[in-house]
């Protein structure tokens, strides 16, 4: 898995039984090489030569995840023979989950012939074309492995996920009908923020926002945005939320850098509570992963804002306590997609994306 942050790749071992229960065995994780974060970030937008380019980024993304796998394996003492296919996800670079002439489309960037061909592993890939075909948005698409993995009986669970957008996946008890969505951004704008004021890739335990105080009337104005008012289903990226975005929001404001941090801080958490409390109100527990989860400052709020937004304390876990660390439950997700494509299980829940039904999802590459 490489997301929406632009971050790097994860990579997760994976023992899948018959009933779909998925138990990781060992993780990686490696960042991008500068110059193949700087060819993804530039395919963001549109330029010269696009098409050239990206199948150039789309070479070099599968030698990245190539070498990824092979030191995983290394690291697990396994070849290439004891596996049964890699779940490749790809480098999201466009998506527009919105009818364009009848039709929505996203794009993933990725090689994956070329992955299978340098493995000799099967590959499955280009997970999210089918859902769009089906009328759905082609994401969120982990609530399908989140209900496996982390649902309960007899507790109303929501997993965040807080990557570069975050997600929810809506667990009720009992078997209730499985619900999720994108709630907005999250590390996406919190690390541009950073960056382009102190150089740093990121906002290490959210030390800087948390030095700043959030701007109320900004808080407000940003959430105004019809992002946050739209009906489920409904998902986004970096082509809707960028520093584009950010500025415009900012107008002629004038506030300090951190407070903005701060405020981009408030900005994931109200978002998160206020779908909670419009969709799951008696939610018993939070179940939090993906890169986010490093954010304690972020994570502190977000228990704060839950008992004022939601009018109830809320048990907020990280879902290491539920045997996966958060950093792997995205990258887990798609080695569990794989084994639902090859299993012929279909993996979409229409109720979450918005598909004329369930279906089979990937693109399959044989070794």
């Amino acid at each position: 898995m490489s997301g929406t942050s632009l971050d790097g790749i994860d990579a997760v071992l994976a023992k899948i039984s018959s009933d779909g229960q998925a138990e990781p065995l060992s993780a990686v994780s490696s960042p991008f090489a500068p110059a193949l974060r700087e060819m993804l970030f530039l395919l963001q937008s549109t330029g010269v030569n696009e098409i050239h380019r990206e199948h150039l980024a789309a070479n070099d993304l599968a030698i990245a995840y190539a070498e990824v796998v092979e030191t995983l394996l290394a690291k697990a003492q396994l070849q290439a023979k004891d596996i049964t296919a890699i779940g490749a996800h790809g480098q999201t670079i466009r998506h527009q989950p919105r009818l364009l002439n009848g039709h929505a489309y996203t794009h993933q960037t990725l090689n994956a012939a070329l992955l299978a061909e340098k493995l000799g592993i099967t590959v499955v890939a280009d997970f999210r074309q089918r859902d769009l075909a089906a009328g759905g948005q082609g994401a969120p698409l982990v609530p399908a492995f989140h209900a496996q993995q982390f649902s309960s009986p007899t507790e109303n669970r929501a997993v965040l996920n807080l990557g570069g957008i975050a997600n929810l996946t809506l667990l009720p008890k009992a078997a209730g009908p499985i619900f999720g969505f994108d709630t907005g951004p999250s590390n996406l704008l919190l690390d541009n923020w950073i960056q382009i004021n102190l150089g740093k890739p990121f906002d290490a335990g959210g030390s800087w926002g948390a030095s700043g105080d959030c701007d109320a009337e900004l808080l407000r104005v940003m959430l105004c945005d019809s992002y946050f008012q739209a009906a489920p289903p409904k998902s986004t990226g970096r082509d809707y939320f960028n520093l584009s975005w950010l500025e415009r929001q900012l107008a002629s404001r004038k506030l300090k850098p951190e407070d903005i941090q701060a405020t981009l801080m408030a900005l994931t958490c109200a978002s998160v509570c206020n779908e909670l409390k419009r969709f799951l109100p008696d939610v018993e527990r939070l179940i939090i992963c993906g890169g986010g989860a490093n954010n304690t400052a972020l994570i502190s709020l977000l228990r704060a804002n839950a008992v004022e937004v939601l009018g109830h304390s809320l048990a907020v876990d990280l879902s290491s306590a539920y045997g996966v660390q958060p950093q792997w439950v995205e990258g887990l997700a798609f080695a569990w997609l794989a084994w639902a494509h090859i299993n012929k299980r279909p993996a979409n829940v229409p109720a979450v994306t918005g598909a004329a039904g369930p279906r089979i999802l990937g693109a399959y590459y044989p070794n």
